[in-house]
């Protein structure tokens, strides 16, 4: 028989796995940055007001999730299973948001562009059936062009309201839009169409090209 001893653990070594809260990450760049495709106004808004609140949820919603887990309350860990994947995907999706974006991207590399054209056929067409699906997202979401490795291959997807990419469909995401209306509305009023077009005009492909070669 083996004697089943309780091992305690000095404080100091349990603040090292002590959970680090998330933070708001700073912009590659200013708010006027990516005038006029998105105005500072919006810009401002959807970063240090929208982003801002999905990390500090996140992070309150960590803390519950914690105190669940300690009390061995079941019931309370699946309750807040939903809070979780809403604040935690908005701060995901948004973390990649920003870098995907740039006033100077740069232009895809050439595996990036070789992968497209095996997928999509070109380019121009990736954008087209991009947008397309993009545009046709019913309420809130956001549109993808991820890296599925499995197939070795490129894919277009939609999640809706702030579901990550990865976490719901195993695809690595590349770039992705946000047509949430806090992403568009104060400039682009009504007419989503005219702003996932113009998005493409700022599109990092620095960023894309690192995502797509780690996705590799």
């Amino acid at each position: 028989m083996f004697a089943i001893r309780r091992v305690l653990v000095p404080n100091a070594i349990k603040d090292v796995f002590a959970r680090s809260k998330y933070t708001l990450p700073d912009l590659p760049y200013d708010y006027k940055a990516l005038e006029p495709i998105i105005s500072a106004e919006i810009m401002e808004l959807h970063h240090s007001k929208h982003h801002a609140t999905y990390v500090n949820n996140l992070n309150a919603t960590e803390e519950k999730l914690q105190q669940a887990i300690t009390k061995g309350d079941v019931n309370a860990q699946i309750a807040l299973g939903s809070a979780l994947k809403f604040n935690g995907g908005g701060h995901l999706n948004h973390s990649i948001f920003w870098c995907n974006l740039s006033p100077d991207g740069g232009n895809p590399s050439v595996p990036l562009l070789k992968q497209i054209d095996k997928d999509f056929g070109s380019l121009n067409t990736m954008k087209k059936r991009l947008s397309e699906m993009t545009v046709a997202i019913q309420g809130s979401g956001w549109g993808w062009l991820g890296y599925d490795q499995r197939d070795k291959a490129l894919k277009i997807a939609t999640c809706a309201n702030q579901d990550p990419l990865q976490a719901t469909t195993g695809l690595i995401p590349l770039f992705g839009i946000d047509v949430w209306e806090h992403a568009y509305y104060l400039q682009y009023k009504n007419v989503r169409p005219v702003y996932v077009e113009a998005i493409f005009d700022i599109i990092n492909w620095k960023d894309v090209n690192t995502r797509f070669k780690n996705a590799e």
